[in-house]
């Protein structure tokens, strides 16, 4: 059986490969140096010699996977030689490689979701039980909106183009703190997600309180379904950042922060499409006058096609390559 040991060691040549592959895909084998052509060579016949290693192992199946799906990759590379267009190496990474990497790292990405979701609860409950509560949670001006039966949002709707811009920009720096405090050990991460968590149920709960709870919610919904995920993800890259310093395993810590740092920031710059997808519909679908019920259907959708992508395995060709090996 292959020790964890073994696996921790290689797993760094594996990432570094990758790297390199990643950058000749989008720029063309002469954008590399000398020196990282022979890297490249010597990564590929190493990376082909623990394939070899791994399917002897009935436990380590899932590395064996990976590493046929990088040598597929690897040797259309060094033998094809072809320089790929930038925007052809765009197109790859977000229709086949970005949803394994979020598959890769679902378990972080569920616990940020899981301590969202206990804060949001634990806001209601406590929001329910004392109701001075929203008045310190809350600010002043929303909350005399929403004494008065008034979405705060209205005034959205008159400048659309510019709260769209400061929108995403707004989403990506929340999403990106959670990502960037992951230095922090975590601590910070887990913070940004719990207040993030918290306030939605708290401004949730004063809607409901002042049944309010329709036009909120068909508000949140057509953006949110994408808005909200992406706190997740970056609280997951987030996470990734901590698990690699506080649990370096076998390698240095810090070589284990590099190789969580390159895997989180892989993760986390899938996001930026949702990102803007969440901004403009933040700007010119949930304020707007559209009835609730197709704001729901519109948030169903959404939620289906970037649900569906993350989730649903698509075979890239060089699966399909490998798949014959």
């Amino acid at each position: 059986m292959i020790s964890t040991y073994w696996l921790e060691k290689r797993k760094s040549h594996w990432l570094r490969l990758e790297h390199l592959l990643d950058q000749s895909h989008k720029q063309g084998l002469r954008s590399l140096t000398r020196s990282e052509l022979q890297e490249l060579g010597l990564l590929y016949r190493q990376a082909a010699a623990d394939l070899s290693a791994v399917r002897e192992d009935p436990t380590a199946q899932y590395y064996a996977r990976s590493l046929n799906l990088l040598l597929a990759r690897a040797h259309n590379t060094i033998y094809s030689g072809k320089k790929s267009s930038p925007v052809k190496g765009i197109f790859h990474f977000y229709r086949y490689t970005y949803p394994r990497i979020f598959r890769q790292h679902l378990p972080l990405v569920t616990a940020a979701f899981l301590i969202f979701v206990v804060s949001a609860l634990a806001g209601m409950l406590v929001s329910i039980t004392h109701p001075a509560f929203l008045q310190s949670v809350i600010p002043p001006h929303i909350m005399d909106k929403i004494d008065r039966h008034q979405m705060w949002t209205d005034s959205i709707v008159n400048i659309k183009p510019a709260v769209a811009s400061g929108l995403m920009t707004h989403n990506m720096a929340v999403t990106f703190l959670c990502f960037a405090s992951g230095i922090t050990a975590g601590i910070f991460t887990l913070y940004m997600v719990i207040v993030n968590g918290l306030l939605l149920g708290v401004i949730g709960t004063a809607c409901w309180l002042h049944s309010m709870s329709l036009p909120f919610w068909s508000f949140v919904a057509p953006h949110g379904v994408v808005e909200i995920p992406s706190i997740f993800i970056g609280g997951g890259a987030g996470f990734r950042i901590a698990q690699g310093m506080l649990f370096p395993g076998f390698l240095s810590r810090r070589d284990s922060l590099t190789v969580a740092g390159r895997e989180a920031v892989r993760l986390m710059v899938g996001i930026i499409p949702m990102l803007i997808v969440a901004g403009t519909f933040e700007a010119f679908v949930s304020p707007s006058g559209i009835p609730a019920r197709w704001k729901f259907t519109v948030a169903a959708v959404v939620a289906t096609i970037c649900y569906g992508y993350l989730l649903a395995p698509l075979r890239s060709p060089e699966e399909e390559l490998s798949k014959s090996h």
